[in-house]
């Protein structure tokens, strides 16, 4: 029941903002798009949690806003596009984006041991052969 009372807050709160705030998007949005766009269709345990690991830990790496972390220029798949506005969208009809919202909340997690990269089990970047594997979750492979 807690958590309907968190995610009710927060509608409202988003509501208020999109009033409020001008068309751009808010950076908690961008967050919790990214990884319902990035694992919300993982049924693993920790799959969002990790995600949002990554871009925890990538902001701290790189002394940048977790927004901006999140729209860098092909760091994470679902903003290569740059359709900001309609990924939003997709990911808010999600029925997931009340509990990424909640994830966004929590930054004690640590299911991929300080990781801030990973990619899906079926690519093979040329980035991650100098990497250590931090954790296998879903169909995700976390380095560092």
């Amino acid at each position: 029941m807690d958590h309907y009372i968190e995610i009710v807050i927060y509608c409202a709160i988003l509501l208020l903002a999109s009033v409020l705030i001008s068309p751009a998007q808010t950076s908690s949005e961008i967050v919790i798009a990214t990884i319902i766009l990035e694992a919300g269709g993982e049924s693993s345990a920790g799959a969002m949690e990790s995600v949002h690991e990554v871009i925890v830990n990538r902001s701290a790496k790189r002394k940048m806003s977790k927004r901006d972390v999140c729209l860098q220029p092909y760091q994470f798949s679902c903003w290569n596009d740059m359709q900001i506005a309609r990924q939003i969208a997709k990911a808010k009809s999600h029925p997931k984006w009340g509990e990424a919202f909640l994830i966004t909340m929590d930054t004690a997690t640590n299911f991929t041991d300080g990781a801030d990269h990973y990619h899906a089990d079926h690519a093979d970047p040329y980035w991650n052969k100098h990497m250590k594997v931090t954790a296998i979750i879903g169909r995700h492979i976390f380095y560092k």
